[in-house]
């Protein structure tokens, strides 16, 4: 059997084949909405025509000063460019002059950009015409307060300047959030590490039951998340939702707890995948989030059950795993505040297809001698071959990074 699955988001765009035996049991598994139409232009216009929770941006603009937009790094897969089209006509319509505006790069504390990545979310055109900063999470943050569960809340000191801003962000199942977009864009995206290991490491103990890919409705990290949003004034927000292709499918704008909050009902519906039981093997592949892959290892590990088996994980991203000053290895045997040295029970086996290999790369679930390495999907299948030479049930799920089990 034969099945394909999207690779190189951000470079250029292909399929990767895999064949397995014809004797195995495979079954391909997306996402329920992986195959939702594209947006028209009409669309995307109807949704800053018909804010939720807010009057249209145009309206909110009217006689601010300073103008923050705040992006997503390119640890997500939000086409920045395309929605900022959009946020700058409003803002023209309102009177505000191009010498109004910064864009600021929510990276939390993720690597900055370098113009590259700046020209993949933005395009050319925003760099000639606007300044664009990267957040500094050590550095030059105003405090603002504390959350209700003792997030002590510091936020970029440009953003803080602004008298309106504006997030643009992508809603995608989150490993711990339930799902991204909205008010992390403030929360850890311009937050200082003070806030943002606190956020992480110690909101979610106060309620760890609510916490986990697709759940939202009492998640305590969104709910710390959403109070940040207010103490840092954050104006309007703009979040899409993505089909299979990194296309997007729906677009929610306006008041940032509320449009994130009806993003969430989609996104919980559109993500979903259907899981299979008993199986021996899991195909994970890293494609919207493709340097951030190790974000699709507790679906498949979940998808194994306790019972173990092997998860195979395509992380194929020619500028390898984001760096990550929290959570990632910066030696041999420490790293980042919230890093720990990780390594899968004895009953998971895991090989990592990474034609690019690198030894730190999968610093974030085991260690270079706790996978199994193929540089190419033929070593990747005689590894499977050699461990299951009497056949496997197997799931392949085609964007590992979007996808969590439905219930």
């Amino acid at each position: 059997m034969k099945v394909r699955v999207p690779q190189l988001y951000w470079y250029k765009p292909s399929e990767l084949e895999l064949d397995f035996p014809d004797s195995w049991e495979v079954h391909f598994c997306p996402p329920r909405g992986h195959d939702r139409p594209r947006l028209s232009p009409q669309e995307m216009q109807k949704a800053f025509d018909n804010p939720i929770g807010t009057p249209p941006l145009r309206e909110l603009a009217r006689g601010r000063r300073e103008v923050a937009i705040l992006f997503d790094d390119t640890t997500r897969p939000t086409r920045t460019h395309e929605i900022a089209s959009y946020v700058l006509k409003e803002l023209v319509l309102a009177g505000i002059a191009d010498d109004q505006i910064r864009f600021v790069a929510a990276v939390g504390t993720h690597g900055a950009h370098d113009n590259v990545a700046h020209r993949l979310k933005l395009g050319q055109e925003i760099l000639e015409r606007f300044h664009v900063y990267n957040h500094n999470p050590y550095e030059n943050c105003v405090e603002v307060g504390a959350t209700s569960r003792g997030t002590p809340l510091a936020v970029n000191r440009e953003v803080m300047r602004c008298d309106l801003k504006i997030g643009i962000g992508c809603v995608l199942p989150h490993p711990q959030v339930g799902f991204g977009g909205g008010g992390k864009i403030i929360l850890p995206g311009v937050a200082h590490i003070d806030s943002i290991t606190h956020f992480h490491a110690k909101v979610p103990f106060t309620a760890p039951e609510t916490t986990g890919p697709g759940n939202y409705e009492q998640n305590v990290m969104r709910l710390d998340f959403e109070e940040a949003c207010k103490l840092a004034g954050l104006d309007f927000t703009a979040d899409c939702l993505m089909n299979l292709k990194g296309e997007m499918t729906a677009l929610f704008t306006g008041d940032p707890l509320q449009e994130h909050r009806e993003a969430c009902k989609l996104a919980k519906e559109i993500y979903a995948t259907e899981r299979i039981p008993e199986l021996n093997v899991v195909v994970t592949n890293a494609f919207l989030k493709s340097n951030e892959a190790f974000v699709a290892v507790p679906t498949a590990l979940k998808s194994l059950g306790m019972d173990g088996g092997t998860m195979l994980i395509i992380m194929n991203s020619p500028t390898g795993q984001v760096v990550h000053y929290s959570m990632r290895s910066f030696g041999t045997d420490y790293g980042g505040r919230l890093f720990s040295a990780r390594t899968l029970p004895p009953q998971f086996k895991v090989i990592v297809l990474n034609p690019l290999k690198d030894l730190t790369c999968v610093d974030m679930f085991g260690n270079s001698k706790s996978v199994t390495w193929a540089k190419s999907w033929s070593e990747a299948r005689e590894a499977l071959e050699s461990q299951y030479p009497d056949g496997a049930k197997v799931a392949v799920y085609p964007d590992g990074t979007i996808q969590y089990l439905a219930a």
